[in-house]
């Protein structure tokens, strides 16, 4: 500032100095006093201006240091709490169902239903650890006296280990079969999942336990094991089955926990190779039945599944085998007669036209009491149609077959659906 005004001074000065050498006579004192008072004017103008600059530099700085801190607080809070990291997802369907049994025992289905609600609840909380969630609400309303059911179908933690490898603990779906992790019905043909994934697979099976994933050293080459709650299928009076032995989590007894693992390929495009392998120390969970044959316990049980999926344009195939091999003690139970070996295959050709229209056929066998020599296999032949509107919401139709040992069991007809996801 004082250098400012010095070279202001000498600058006047010198312009005074200038002007009286251009003139030929000597200024009076009067003039020169009037120049001096000029000059103080002009001195104090750019002082008023100079003043003013600095204090807008200074308001400037201000604000720029209060936008400073106001990100770095925004930034702390992101790193603290990572709303933004937060995400909700979800699926649904509605079906329509039109079904017939035998002329023998005549019976109608005409039916519809919300069948499945579905909200994902999913927060990052660093970059390696993460939540994911599923909340379901099935046949639109629950509670006494109602169809429908509230369920818990994953709640847990996973915590990358390395670029390759993942850990996870809570309640998560099994690394099992085509549509039991992946079951959005925009993905899948056919309004109804298959019966294969239903009675032999007990799809959707979830369990609670802790798990390991990751990537092995061939690419495309992936695996998945996981010790986790197992079933328990005894009822009380009679052995219920695989699929009723689902606890899902619910109160489940522990005595004796399950082991799954499950390789997987898709090196190539378009194909997916999986093969799973499970066992189950006791599905009486250490309960000790008296029977006519003498005490029952230790019922242990092993479940092997393989799959493909392939798709080469708009062609696409899925081919799915599971097979359970239970203790050969189950069949001194009641009801447990011929449980012992369940079995289920189903292969599903599909073509899709174009984006927005495909077909399917699929044909399934099924048996959930194979060990004995009573006829409980069933056959199934379904053919339809998918067209999504967008990727995510689909409009499905099919006719079904379902030819059984008994003919009550026989069922034929019609479903629709409307599905989605987002």
């Amino acid at each position: 500032m004082r250098s400012f005004l010095f070279v202001a001074k000498i600058t006047l000065s010198m312009t005074v100095f200038c002007a009286v050498n251009l003139h030929a006579e000597t200024p009076t004192v009067e003039e020169l006093w009037e120049i001096i008072q000029k000059q103080e004017t002009e001195i104090k103008s750019l002082k008023e201006s100079v003043t003013k600059a600095n204090s807008q530099i200074q308001e400037t700085e201000v604000k720029v240091a209060a936008t400073a801190d106001a990100v770095e607080q925004t930034m702390v809070v992101s790193e603290k709490g990572r709303p933004e990291q937060t995400s909700i997802g979800g699926y649904g369907e509605l079906h329509y169902n039109n079904l017939k049994t035998n002329e023998d025992s005549p019976s109608h289905k005409d039916e519809i239903d919300l069948h499945r609600f579905v909200l994902f609840f999913n927060h990052e909380f660093s970059d390696s650890v993460r939540f994911f969630s599923e909340l379901e609400v099935e046949h639109s309303i629950a509670g006494e006296g109602k169809d429908g059911e509230v369920e818990i179908e994953q709640a847990f933690i996973e915590v990358d280990l390395n670029e390759k490898h993942k850990a996870k603990t809570g309640l998560f779906l099994l690394p099992v079969g085509l549509l039991n992790e992946t079951h959005e019905p925009n993905t899948f043909y056919g309004v109804e999942r298959n019966n294969v994934e239903k009675n032999i697979i007990p799809t959707t099976w979830w369990e609670a336990g802790a798990g390991l994933s990751g990537e092995l050293f061939v690419p495309g080459l992936s695996y998945d094991v996981a010790v986790h709650s197992g079933l328990d299928s005894w009822n009380g009076t009679s052995f219920r089955g695989v699929r009723s032995g689902r606890k899902k989590v619910s109160e489940a007894p522990a005595d004796d926990l399950a082991y799954t693992g499950r390789i997987k390929y898709t090196g190539i495009a378009g194909l997916e190779l999986a093969a799973t392998l499970q066992h189950q120390n006791d599905l009486l969970q250490s309960e000790r039945i008296a029977t006519i044959g003498g005490e029952v316990s230790g019922i242990s049980a092993n479940l092997l599944e393989l799959h493909v999926a392939y798709q080469a344009g708009p062609f696409s195939v899925r081919a799915l085998y599971a097979e359970w091999d239970i203790n050969n003690n189950v069949e001194y139970l009641p009801s447990g007669s011929g449980a012992d070996s369940q079995v289920g295959w189903y292969l599903e050709p599909s073509f899709k036209v174009n984006d927005k229209l495909g077909f399917f056929t699929r044909y399934s066998f099924w048996d959930n009491n194979a060990g004995d020599d009573t006829d409980s296999r069933y056959h199934q032949a379904d053919i339809g149609v998918n067209y999504w509107l967008t990727p995510e919401v689909t409009l499905k139709a099919d006719y079904q077959v379902v030819d059984a040992a008994s003919k009550s069991n026989e069922t034929r007809g019609f479903n629709l659906g409307v599905g989605w996801a987002f």
